[in-house]
């Protein structure tokens, strides 16, 4: 009896041991995130689990169409087809030369439709696995009018197409994440460059009218109409030749002329062209906070779903089953 009832203690001891934890339901483990997942492994029973992984794999999400969608998504494959971008690229440089196309021009031709064909199957498996999803991408209509005019045929009509097939390296830009951060950032610095455009039109404007004014009769090849005047000022704020070639010149008649183009040359050159500049910056930094917040929630809602999965396991173990 001694023996049976130590036997006993052991059992008990041995089952009783570091009880699991009573979950107070889907908003307690919500709530502690991912600190919850240990303690959700550990009581999860092994035979469970790995019975209910068989069955998510079989589940309509690893359909055929869902692979394709995550084959397209996988670095791996994104850096295999930017290879190729630069690859087909140095191609199509390379069918400019006379020589090196007498030479291995049917392999150059070859290797170009090579290109093409992975171009047209990378589209197919994105517009597979996305379906109608892949059209609310603008990145993905860019690829997809890039590659369509790779596929027209190149007639006497249509040979202008030919050359365009070199806008295929454009793509790199859809598929590098740097570079896209610069497209957007530049997209999204749009409203604010037109009112700085803007404010350039009417400085420009108005110090048209006055060098032609001032100016026109003495120098009428810089000066003498409003378009001129625009185009040498113009000139004058890109710095380009500005004081040999202009200023210079005007100031041997009128030699308080700096008055007025070194106050031009600061607002334009380096007010205005510096806010530009800020803009699009500012842009950029916007448009890499905004890909940040979104594979972080990304990150967030797929540990949040396996979290979930994991509790309902422990709940389906823990039920009692009805007799």
């Amino acid at each position: 009896m001694p023996n049976s009832g130590s036997g006993n203690r052991r059992k008990k001891s041995r089952f009783n041991a570091n009880p699991p934890p009573v979950m107070a339901g889907g908003r307690g483990i919500a709530a502690d995130g991912v600190f919850h997942a240990d303690l959700l492994l550990r009581c999860a029973n092994r035979h469970t689990i790995s019975t209910a992984m068989t069955d998510l794999s079989t589940s309509p999400q690893s359909s055929l169409r869902a692979r394709a969608a995550r084959l397209a998504d996988r670095p791996s494959f994104q850096n295999f087809i930017l290879a190729v971008i630069l690859f087909n690229a140095v191609i199509l440089g390379l069918e400019t030369s006379d020589e090196v196309m007498a030479q291995a021009g049917p392999l150059i031709l070859l290797l170009d439709k090579v290109c093409l064909s992975i171009f047209v199957i990378e589209i197919a498996i994105k517009l597979y696995g996305r379906g109608m999803d892949f059209f609310k991408r603008g990145w993905s209509i860019f690829d997809f009018v890039i590659v369509a005019i790779s596929l027209i045929p190149a007639t006497q009509g249509l040979s202008v197409l030919r050359a365009l097939r070199i806008l295929r390296l454009l793509r790199v830009v859809s598929v590098a994440p740097s570079l896209r951060r610069v497209v957007e950032g530049l997209v999204n610095a749009l409203p604010g460059m037109g009112s700085v455009f803007l404010l350039m039109g009417v400085i420009f404007y108005i110090a048209s009218v006055m060098a032609t004014k001032l100016f026109g009769a003495d120098f009428p090849q810089w000066f003498g109409t409003l378009s001129r005047s625009g185009y040498s000022l113009f000139q004058i704020m890109t710095l380009e030749s500005w004081s040999m070639g202009i200023v210079r010149p005007v100031m041997e008649i009128y030699p308080y002329a700096w008055m007025f183009f070194v106050p031009f040359i600061m607002v334009t050159t380096f007010a205005v062209v510096n806010l530009l500049v800020g803009l699009i910056v500012n842009s950029m930094q916007d448009a890499h906070h905004e890909e940040s917040n979104e594979q972080t929630n990304t990150y967030r809602d797929e540990v949040m779903s396996r979290l979930t999965d994991l509790e309902n396991l422990i709940k389906a173990q823990n039920t009692p089953p009805k007799r």
